[in-house]
């Protein structure tokens, strides 16, 4: 065998644990990291199912029905109020989001106006979502640019109303400081491409750092360990994610 190489749970016990990675993307940021995870829980053994939550609320679906936005700022500051009031809004919820066979849940939000996304925040104080999560294991993740405290509370915080239990949380945060990160984002935002410059200011890349695989497959082998017997060949431990 290869020195470091992880014995799958299902080699060590049998048992194929069943995992979930609900999500809501726009830019497909959220869904990257769901993906790179899913690799590594499934190596490790897991049987697991991806559902990305639609967001089609007739208030704002037409600003979100195409990317890029139509207008970079306007497309996005109706939801400004409803996010800072956490209000919740029409979703459709994947077959995969509904049943309540699952071994772990893991929530992928990013940050709307300092807090959890409206089409995720819907789907955490749903019906489909009691069912899935009572009694469970949860964890979640967020991508941001700059604020993901308050957005990770807020998961916590209705999953564990919803009856699951917390483990553990970790942040994808974007390049770049207060003002040149949102003038990336909001570029990206219009244009649906990486500039070098906005407003003649230059500005870093947006969007995940190009190493975000290293934390969110350290992340899932430590979500991985929760799950059942994990063995490693040879030397060596498993590397853990932080949730800062």
């Amino acid at each position: 065998p290869t020195k470091g190489k992880r014995i799958s749970m299902n080699d060590v016990n049998g048992h194929r644990p069943q995992v979930l990675l609900v999500y809501y993307t726009h830019t497909n940021q959220a869904q990257r990291v769901c993906q790179s995870m899913a690799e590594v829980l499934r190596a490790r053994g897991c049987d697991v199912s991806e559902a990305g939550i639609e967001f089609t609320d007739p208030h704002y679906a037409k600003n979100f029905s195409t990317f890029p936005f139509k207008h970079a700022v306007f497309g996005i500051l109706p939801l400004l109020w409803p996010q800072l009031r956490r209000k919740t809004g029409q979703i459709r919820i994947p077959d995969e989001a509904k049943s309540s066979s699952y071994d772990l849940v893991c929530f992928g939000s990013p940050t709307w106006f300092f807090r959890t996304c409206m089409p995720l925040r819907s789907y955490l104080k749903s019906d489909e979502a009691r069912k899935v999560l009572a009694g469970k294991p949860f964890a979640a993740y967020v991508v941001c640019r700059r604020y993901w405290s308050i957005n990770l509370k807020e998961v916590r915080t209705l999953g564990t109303s919803q009856g699951g239990e917390y483990l553990d949380g970790i942040r994808f945060s974007y390049e770049g400081g207060q003002i040149r990160s949102l003038l990336s984002l909001l570029s990206y935002f219009g244009k649906g491409e990486m500039r070098e410059r906005a407003l003649g200011i230059k500005i870093p890349p947006t969007n995940l750092k190009p190493d975000f695989d290293e934390p969110a497959h350290a992340f899932a082998n430590k979500l991985a360990d929760t799950l059942g017997p994990s063995q490693q060949v040879g030397e060596g431990s498993s590397s853990h994610a932080s949730d800062g």
